[in-house]
């Protein structure tokens, strides 16, 4: 059935069709389309437009047709245009002319636009619950990491000692700011499109906020013409994706390195890896690298909305279906990746001594040792001119600083002294640092209450 049949005289060209149609993909906004259509009549029946015969027998029909959508009894047949049409051919074919009066005051245009806000609405509030989770992971690894010594980086070479607690508490930081981002684009798109019609409302008495109450919005739209134009909140919740893919590519990409055979900071759990079909020995983090390259799919998405409404003039235009499918797909990809991420990380193992000891081997100390020396008087020019001829002996004997005689330190400053060695220590070096933010173990213990406090608000 096509809800705009009675215009034309000649039949669709299949190619047409097949190239206009969008229920191949959009049917998984049945549960949503039927939603807002209950809503609708309900408000219709409110305000006297249809009788409360019609309202009950069409809401009867809608919760009939979900179930049977639902216990897989009712099929998507191909005949149909849409999801909208879907439900209402099968509506009319159920219950009969009751079924015509659904679609009174309000068009495909703020139909759809309904739709995809509450599919978008919902998807959102199951990507918090799988960020909060991963937070929640990450919280634990800092709990019991606070004194794992690891080194930490800038550009890809050792600088100094910290703990992975620390490292850890960095992303941390980044998936709560995705949060609050997922948080934002709810609160700012909770506004109810349905009663603006085409584009320019309607001559029918309907009660907008009412709809909106029923189904959960802070109120109705205020522009019947931006209503349905709009898609902000689809590049917005692409955005945070986008976003959000950013950052779990970034921690793979640190999870890669860090399984590597050279660096043997962690080992993955078999469940989340795989092997080479010829070569025996390896382990390789597939999964690691399937988040990672799975990024660059969801930013085709958000550019590829992007492109799309560049052009477009107001109001609604067909190229706007073109939101579902990427939408759809970047949601599903990116709540995969959080999903096997947060086990991935949850079950992997990290060998702590070895992060330990490539932290000294790295000269990651070596700002402790100069600044051991400001502490005794010497300019800090000088300190770090002294501490880099000791870095420069060491990488030529192949050992680290702590493995120095003190006669060794002495002879290139007489400064030095026995305590130079628990000066240098990693234990030392992390602890010194206590300001708000650093890696020291009271400052780590006091963001981490913060952290759980911000968590569970």
């Amino acid at each position: 059935m096509k809800l705009w049949g009675g215009r034309f005289t000649k039949e669709e060209n299949q190619l047409v069709h097949n190239f206009n149609e969008s229920l191949s993909f959009d049917r998984r906004l049945y549960r949503q389309d039927i939603e807002g259509s209950i809503a609708h009549v309900t408000m219709l029946e409110k305000q006297g437009v249809v009788s409360r015969e019609d309202r009950d027998a069409i809401i009867g029909g809608l919760r009939g047709i979900l179930a049977d959508i639902e216990s897989g009894k009712l099929e998507f047949t191909a005949e149909h245009e849409d999801i909208h049409s879907f439900v209402e051919a099968n509506l009319i074919e159920r219950i009969g002319e009751a079924g015509k009066r659904l679609h009174t005051g309000r068009s495909r245009n703020d139909q759809v636009a309904l739709d995809m806000k509450l599919y978008c609405r919902d998807e959102i509030g199951e990507l918090d619950s799988l960020v909060k989770e991963l937070l929640r992971t990450l919280l634990r690894l800092m709990e019991e990491n606070l004194d794992t010594y690891m080194p930490g980086f800038t550009h890809l070479q050792k600088a100094q000692p910290v703990t992975l607690a620390h490292h850890l508490g960095a992303y941390f930081e980044m998936f709560e700011r995705d949060r609050g981002r997922l948080h934002d684009i709810r609160r700012r798109m909770n506004t109810c499109p349905l009663g603006a019609g085409a584009l320019a409302g309607t001559t029918y008495p309907l009660d907008r906020g009412y709809s909106a109450a029923l189904l959960g919005f802070d109120g109705p739209t205020f522009n019947s013409m931006d209503s349905v134009a709009d898609r902000d909140y689809v590049i917005e919740l692409l955005s945070a994706l986008s976003t959000i893919a950013m950052h779990l590519s970034r921690f793979s990409e640190e999870i890669i390195i860090w399984n590597s055979n050279e660096y043997q900071f962690v080992e993955l759990d078999d469940a989340y890896s795989t092997g080479s079909s010829i070569m025996p020995q390896k382990k390789n983090p597939d999964i690691a690298e399937l988040v990672r390259g799975k990024t660059g799919r969801v930013y085709g998405a958000l550019v590829a909305i992007l492109t799309t409404m560049k052009g477009l003039p107001l109001a609604y235009n067909k190229d706007m279906q073109e939101d579902k499918e990427l939408t759809f797909d970047a949601i599903d990809t990116v709540k995969d990746c959080l999903a096997l991420f947060t086990g991935m990380i949850s079950t992997m193992t990290f060998h702590k001594d070895v992060m330990e000891a490539s932290a000294k081997n790295g000269f990651t100390n070596a700002t402790d040792a100069a600044d051991y020396l400001v502490n005794h008087g010497v300019p800090f020019r000088d300190a770090h001119g002294i501490v880099g001829q000791l870095v420069l002996h060491c990488l030529e004997k192949g050992i680290a600083l702590d493995d120095m005689a003190l006669e060794e330190f002495q002879a290139v400053s007489p400064v030095f002294e026995e305590d130079i060695y628990e000066a240098i220590s990693m234990k030392a070096c992390v602890k010194r640092r206590m300001t708000l933010g650093a890696p020291g173990q009271a400052a780590m213990k006091q963001v981490i209450e913060a952290c759980r406090s911000r968590l569970e608000a």
